[in-house]
């Protein structure tokens, strides 16, 4: 069974920054694009970054683009997530996803990860 493991999430300060790292098992998981998605108390899970399964083509909410950046490395079954300048409405559990092609909809990824918090204090 492929899995899907996100880790780096805790609390910092507004403009500070986190790294998350979603680890991934399985062959399979190496040839899908793979995306980032957040979803805060009593909102839609939403789309913050996705990438290409070669790590070429990269796609970004407009809420985090300038700011958040996705990257992956293949030989490592690894896809991180940079942020910086952290705000408050970042606040989130954070989540990692793969499918078979590029997508920005929650709905189009079958496997996920189980979360990770990223609490941004004021």
């Amino acid at each position: 069974q492929v899995q899907l493991v996100e880790s780096g999430g805790g609390l910092v300060q507004a403009g500070g920054s986190l790294r998350l790292s979603c680890a991934a098992s399985g062959r399979t998981v190496k040839s899908y694009a793979m995306g980032w998605f957040r979803q805060a108390p009593g909102k839609d899970r939403e789309f913050v970054a996705a990438i290409s399964w070669a790590g070429i083509t990269t796609q970004y909410a407009d809420s985090v683009k300038g700011r958040f950046t996705i990257s992956r490395d293949n030989a490592k079954n690894t896809m991180w997530l940079q942020m910086n300048n952290l705000q408050a409405e970042d606040t989130a559990v954070y989540y990692c996803a793969a499918r078979y092609g590029l997508s920005q909809a929650p709905d189009d990824y079958g496997l996920w990860g189980q979360g990770t918090q990223v609490t941004v204090s004021s």
